[in-house]
């Protein structure tokens, strides 16, 4: 190890002493890393979709920007043999395709090589795993990370194993990949088996939504801006809505979503973590244990769903044969593997509200589903009309101010306002005009992460704030399950929707009812 003087200059990669930990120079960042040298990622289940579509491409471009250590070593292991011409060149050919011919900075992905392991080895074997252990994994002073890109029901054994050929110590940490139960039971059985083996503190639930850039811009904008903080209650906002539309069906992912649905898939996860980041406190730091308080509350103080809740305020949709793109598409249970008499939803919306000082009385919309007319994800929050009409019958029809919080596909920030049409009539026509901010235009220079990145890097600093905590999952099953057992007690069908069209018509009488309409 080298060390730095206070006034030598520092080049990326290299390494400072900082008494216990260990800081690495990442460009023109040194980031400390609290639990010492971060130097082995395993990943199990290596040569999957999830691998080679998000995990090596965002260590690839960790390394691009200089922000990996230059002692790691990503290491992967499953039951496929080592192709020929080696894994790294498997690697790479998947990354050409799926970075639709990106320029690659050579030198970068010659480095960037050199850090790739793989083992073909049954990762529940114990027999195997020592080996990997006795070859790879010598110096139990080097921090591991595993990354478990596998399905959960293989989680227990590969942890069992991991265990027992000693993989499992204090600089250890583990990544889990949803889906984390189909329920409350399910999760605190899959939690039990993680827990006799891993301290809380080393268990990191990933949900990517939380590594993208706007979702962690959310805590900045209303934390960090005077402008916003001061109106974001039941006083100034009207509603909240949360959208997670996709254009693409279940397609080869069928057999999984059927057991999900999309209730689980999505709303469990990825929308109430939105939820929770719009309508949590101000933690008292930005430390994980303060924003997991935070964000366990908004989850605690949703209002549980009743039988007649569900009848009333829920849709559940699964989409037929439509056209998406100008393409005919086939409908949900015309697909290939799909079993004809499924009654899985592939779309639902609900209305819901926080209980509690801030918020009650305000309610949150939440819609997802696949098929629909556009890709998009985004957060919407329309605040009050104006307490007097100025302007006349002109200004009725939409005078709301709504802030508009795009995840996907382009991040950014749009705030909705009022404003005079230039020219001299006398009538002062108004139009609505949007003040944005697009990541990519204000940024130029700056490329915007992808969220494996982020969530890749923060693991490596040990910080999981944005992470999911066990109690946080276990209240959003809890909730998401009254729903579930609402939809089962009334029978309540999944409706049909054309794919290629927003959804079942009844979502849109779901927030019609009260003077309201989708965002769209």
């Amino acid at each position: 190890m080298r060390e730095m003087s206070k006034n030598s200059a520092s080049e990326p990669g290299d390494v400072i002493q900082h008494g216990k930990g260990v800081a690495y120079t990442m460009g023109r960042l040194t980031r400390k890393m609290e639990f010492g040298m971060i130097c082995d990622l395993l990943i199990i289940g290596g040569d999957g979709d999830l691998a080679f579509r998000k995990l090596y491409p965002a260590l690839y471009h960790l390394d691009l920007d200089t922000c990996l250590p230059s002692c790691l070593r990503v290491v992967s292991v499953s039951r496929t043999p080592t192709p020929p011409g080696g894994f790294a060149q498997r690697v790479r050919e998947r990354f050409d395709a799926f970075t639709k011919g990106k320029e690659v900075d050579e030198e970068v992905w010659k480095r960037f090589a050199k850090r790739l392991i793989h083992m073909p080895l049954n990762a529940t074997n114990e027999a195997e795993l020592a080996k990997l252990r006795n070859e790879v994994f010598t110096d139990t002073k080097r921090d591991l990370i595993v990354y478990l890109a596998t399905p959960p029901a293989i989680f227990a054994p590969i942890c069992q194993s991991l265990w027992a050929v000693g993989l499992v110590r204090d600089n250890m940490r583990i990544v889990i990949e949803k889906p984390l139960g189909h329920d409350r039971e399910s999760f605190l059985q899959i939690n039990e088996n993680l827990k006799a083996l891993f301290k809380e503190e080393q268990i990191y639930r990933i949900d990517h939504y939380l590594g993208k850039e706007t979702v962690q811009n959310l805590l900045t904008m209303r934390f960090a801006n005077a402008l916003f903080e001061p109106l974001w209650n039941t006083h100034y906002i009207d509603h909240v809505q949360i959208t997670a539309a996709e254009t693409v069906g279940a397609e080869g992912r069928w057999q999984f979503y059927d057991e999900a649905g999309a209730l689980r898939d999505m709303v469990q996860n990825h929308l109430l973590q939105l939820l929770c980041l719009v309508a949590m406190e101000p933690p008292s730091s930005l430390s994980p244990s303060a924003v997991h308080d935070e964000k366990l509350k908004v989850l605690r103080s949703l209002v549980p769903m009743s039988r007649r809740d569900v009848e009333e305020n829920t849709v559940r949709g699964q989409y037929v044969a439509g056209t998406s793109g100008g393409q005919p598409v086939p409908g949900y249970t015309q697909e290939a593997g799909a079993k004809p008499q499924s009654s899985t939803e592939t779309f639902v919306a609900i209305k819901t509200e926080v209980r509690n000082w801030r918020w009650t009385g305000v309610p949150f919309y939440l819609r997802t589903g696949k098929r629909m007319q556009q890709r998009f994800s985004e957060i919407v929050v329309q605040f009050n009309e104006v307490p007097h009409v100025l302007f006349g019958e002109q200004m009725r029809a939409s005078s709301a101010n709504r802030l508009v919080i795009r995840l996907q596909p382009e991040e950014g920030i749009r705030l909705q306002l009022l404003n005079k049409v230039p020219g001299l009539d006398d009538a002062q026509p108004l139009e609505t005009v949007s003040l944005d901010l697009s990541l990519s235009d204000a940024f130029t220079n700056r490329r915007v992460p992808d969220a494996y990145e982020r969530l890749l890097l923060d693991v490596m600093r040990a910080n999981s704030t944005l992470f999911m905590r066990a109690d946080e999952v276990e209240a959003a099953w809890e909730w998401v399950d009254t729903i579930a057992a609402g939809w089962h007690s009334v029978k309540q069908r999944a409706l049909p929707y054309v794919a290629g069209s927003w959804g079942p018509s009844e979502s849109i009488a779901l927030i019609a009812r009260d003077g309201r309409n989708w965002q769209e």
